[in-house]
């Protein structure tokens, strides 16, 4: 296994239970970078495949990068029906991939956990003479009233949570970088209807609130599989919103 400093063995099996991203907001990525059917791409930090497989199924060739092989078993199963999809075992710093490949490089909810400063050099090393970089993440709507209720109680449970920034305007590190042009911003709403016990159980993946709870991580998802369930519905919609950020590789002559 790669090294890093994010392991996310205990929480892979949860994993897969994730809602998915909004179509539109793939989509709108494939839009803008015009991305389009048999070219490839690199997902990067591509876990158990939740934007992996929306580029497979809209005829991209994928490259799927993961370090964590409890996370890359669970990917590599979700894919086994495209043959245009290859794993590897590599981090957002050290890909392994080789130079000046790819047309497009994502990272679906992987963009925080790595380093920038090495991340979007490797980025653009990877990339073709202009191709494009695409981060997202989904979001939990918590102006509706039961993610509102859950995020009280996380508060209270975990004094000083953060979702440090996974929830972030991702334009100013990509800026900072100098090795890319204008950062577009996506943002498209979904409502996922989920089978309740499903949802709660998907909460036991969520490594933001694992990290900062600590030895309380199972209460406080059980804490929150309380309240959810108060409620006595079977299935719910819950609203998310994915959010992504994305940009095109400069030539080197045109980088500061």
């Amino acid at each position: 296994m790669t090294t890093t400093n994010w392991d996310y063995t205990r929480l892979a099996p949860a994993y897969a239970d994730r809602p998915d991203y909004a179509p539109e907001a793939v989509d709108a990525i494939l839009r803008l970078t015009g991305a389009a059917s048999e070219d490839l791409a690199c997902d990067i930090g591509a876990g158990s495949g939740h934007l992996t497989l929306p580029l497979l199924e809209r005829e991209l060739r994928v490259d799927a990068v993961e370090p964590n092989a409890e996370m890359r078993a669970l990917g590599v199963g979700r894919t086994a029906a495209h043959p245009s999809v290859r794993w590897f075992d590599g981090t957002a710093e050290c890909t392994g991939r080789a130079s000046g490949r790819y047309r497009l490089v994502t990272f679906g909810s992987s963009f925080n956990v790595a380093d920038p400063s090495l991340t979007l050099p490797e980025t653009a090393r990877i990339l073709t003479d202009g191709g494009w970089f695409a981060c997202v993440w989904n979001h939990r709507d918590v102006t509706d009233p039961l993610q509102s209720a859950i995020e009280e109680l996380i508060v209270e449970r975990v004094p000083g949570y953060s979702y440090g920034s996974r929830r972030a305007d991702q334009s100013t590190v990509i800026d900072a970088s100098g090795l890319f042009g204008q950062v577009h911003a996506l943002e498209h709403q979904v409502v996922h209807e989920v089978d309740v016990e499903t949802w709660c159980a998907a909460w036991r993946s969520h490594a933001t609130l694992a990290r900062q709870a600590g030895d309380d991580f199972d209460a406080v998802v059980d804490a929150i599989g309380r309240l959810v369930r108060a409620g006595g519905a079977v299935r719910m919609d819950i609203p998310y919103v994915t959010r992504g950020w994305t940009a095109q590789v400069l030539s080197k002559a045109d980088r500061p």
